[in-house]
C-alpha cells in the first residue's frame, strides 16, 4: 500500500532547477456596454432595461428610497417588507404565489435604513406577469391583519437571534461609533418595537413612503429594452404621487480617532472593525483607490491577508471593502480573531495602514490588483443576475451602463503614481473603529497599545 505524502505550496512551486516560472497574466477582454435604455417615466420612476445574455430569463431589481426619522420607522419598515407581497385587493397570498409560479417567477423584498429593495426573476415570456404582480403590490397591497401578525411574530424571532450574533453586534457598534444617532445606524430594529407594529401603521407607511418618484427599476435579460420600458410604463401607469420617495440624509464625514472596546462578557473571539472616509464612485480618483484597496486588503493576495492570515495566523479571513451611499463612499476593514491574539492583530492592522500610506504599492502589486479588478468586474457582470445588481448599485450613485462599460479602461489607464496618491487615504490617523470582545481579557493588552477607549 502506498501512502500519499503532503507537499506544501512552496514545495509544489519549486523544481530541482529552482522556482517554477509563473505564466504571465492574460489580458482581460475589453469592457462592453450592454444594449440598454435608461429613461425616467412620467411618474418619476427611473427605468433601466438592458439586453444581456441568451438565457431566456429576465432579472428584476427595484430600489425605493425609504429613509425615515421617526424612532418607530425601522420596525414598521421591516414588517412592511415582510408583508408587501402577501396579498392585494386583487390577489390573496396564494394567488400571488400561483401567478408568479406560472410565469416561472419569484419576488422578494428587504429593507434597510436607506432603501426598500425588491428583487426577482422570471422566464423572459413571463415578464408581463412579473410586472403585473409587482405593480399590483405597489399600488394595492392591503396588509391583512392576519398576515401582518404572522410575519411580525416570525420577524421578532429572527431579530432576537440576529441581535445575539457577534457580527450583528459589531456592525451596530461600528455604525453608532462613526455616525452617532444618524438614521443610517438603525439597521436592526428592537424586537419589542417590531412586536408593537400594527397593520394600520404598515398601511399608512406604504401610502406615505412607497412612491415612484426617485425610485429605480432595473430589468436585465433576454429582452428588447425598448419594449421592456414600454411594458413597465403600461404596468405602472397607476403608481403615481406628487411627492418623491424619502432619501437618506447625507452621512457625516468619517473622521479618524481612537478605537473603542465594546465589552462582550465571556467572548472567546473578538471582532475588529475599522472605517475611514473614502470616495464616491463618481470621483475621478476612484479607480486608483479601488486598486489601492485591493492591494491593501481587498482580495486574497493582499498585504493584510498575507500578514495576519498567512504569516501570523491570527484570523481565518480579513477583508477591506467599500460601502457606498448616494454621493458618498467609506472604507471598511474587518477581521475576527481569538481573544489571545486580538491586541497583536490590532497592532499588525495598524502597521499595514501605515505601510500602505508610507510604502505605496509596487508596480507588480498594482498590475496584479488591476488585472483582478478588471477580471472580477467582467466575471461578476457576465450573468444576468450580476449585471442587474451592478446596474442597480450604479443607479444609486446616478450612474448607468455607460459608466460600467468604460470602467475597465479607467482601471487600465490609472498609473502607479495615482495609486500611490490614493494609498495615502489609508493613513492610520484616517481610521476609527471598534473591537468587540471580553474586556476582562483584552483591556490590559489594549491599554499598552494605546489609542483604545476602554469601557
Amino acid at each position: 500500500m502506498t501512502r500519499a505524502t503532503h507537499r506544501s505550496a512552496e514545495e509544489i512551486g519549486r523544481t530541482e532547477l529552482g522556482p517554477r516560472p509563473l505564466p504571465p497574466l492574460a489580458e482581460p477582454p475589453p469592457g462592453r456596454t450592454p444594449e440598454a435604455v435608461d429613461t425616467v417615466l412620467d411618474n418619476g420612476l427611473r427605468v433601466i432595461a438592458a439586453r444581456h445574455g441568451v438565457v431566456p430569463m429576465v432579472e428584476l431589481r427595484m430600489r425605493i428610497p425609504f429613509a425615515g426619522q421617526a424612532p418607530e420607522h425601522p420596525a414598521r419598515a421591516e414588517v412592511l417588507a415582510e408583508t408587501l407581497l402577501t396579498g392585494t385587493e386583487r390577489r390573496d397570498r396564494f394567488q400571488v404565489d400561483t401567478d408568479l409560479a406560472e410565469a416561472g417567477a419569484d419576488l422578494h423584498a428587504v429593507v434597510d435604513p436607506e432603501r426598500l429593495s425588491i428583487g426577482g426573476d422570471a422566464l423572459a415570456d413571463g415578464l408581463d406577469t412579473l410586472l403585473d404582480v409587482l405593480a399590483d403590490a405597489l399600488t394595492g397591497a392591503v396588509y391583512r391583519d392576519e398576515e401582518v401578525e404572522g410575519e411580525r411574530t416570525r420577524l421578532v424571532e429572527r431579530i432576537s437571534v440576529a441581535r445575539s450574533q457577534p457580527r450583528t453586534i459589531a456592525r451596530e457598534e461600528l455604525q453608532r461609533h462613526r455616525y452617532g444617532d444618524h438614521p443610517f445606524v438603525r439597521e436592526v430594529p428592537d424586537a419589542d418595537d417590531v412586536a408593537a407594529v400594527t397593520a394600520e401603521e404598515v398601511r399608512r407607511l406604504h401610502r406615505e413612503s412607497v412612491l415612484p418618484r426617485g425610485s429605480v427599476l432595473v430589468l436585465v435579460g433576454d429582452i428588447d429594452p425598448e419594449r421592456a420600458v414600454a411594458d413597465v410604463a403600461r404596468a405602472f401607469d397607476a403608481w403615481d404621487s406628487p411627492g418623491a420617495a424619502f432619501e437618506l440624509p447625507a452621512l457625516p464625514v468619517v473622521t479618524g480617532g481612537p478605537v473603542r472596546l465594546v465589552h462582550r462578557p465571556g467572548a472567546v473571539q473578538s471582532q475588529l472593525r475599522f472605517s475611514a472616509q473614502a470616495l464616491p464612485r463618481t470621483d475621478e480618483r476612484y479607480p486608483a483607490l479601488q486598486v489601492a484597496n485591493l492591494v491593501f486588503g481587498g482580495y486574497f493576495s493582499s498585504r493584510l491577508v498575507e500578514n495576519i492570515r498567512e504569516d501570523k495566523g491570527y484570523t481565518y479571513g480579513a477583508h477591506s471593502s467599500f460601502e457606498f451611499t448616494p454621493g458618498n463612499g467609506t472604507l471598511l476593514v474587518d477581521a475576527d480573531t481569538a481573544s489571545e491574539v486580538t491586541a497583536a492583530a490590532l497592532l499588525e492592522i495598524r502597521y499595514e495602514f501605515a505601510r500602505m500610506a508610507l510604502t505605496p504599492p509596487t508596480p507588480e502589486e498594482v498590475e496584479s490588483a488591476r488585472q483582478y479588478a478588471i477580471g472580477g468586474l467582467l466575471t461578476s457582470t457576465s450573468s444576468q443576475s450580476g449585471m442587474a445588481s451592478m446596474l442597480m448599485a450604479l443607479a444609486a450613485s446616478g450612474l448607468g451602463a455607460d459608466w460600467l462599460g468604460a470602467h475597465p479602461d479607467r482601471l487600465r489607464a490609472v498609473t502607479v503614481e495615482q495609486i500611490a496618491e490614493a494609498a495615502a487615504l489609508f493613513a492610520p490617523t484616517a481610521f476609527t473603529g471598534i473591537v468587540v470582545g471580553d474586556a476582562d481579557v483584552l483591556a490590559d493588552q489594549l491599554r499598552m497599545l494605546g489609542g483604545v477607549e476602554l469601557p
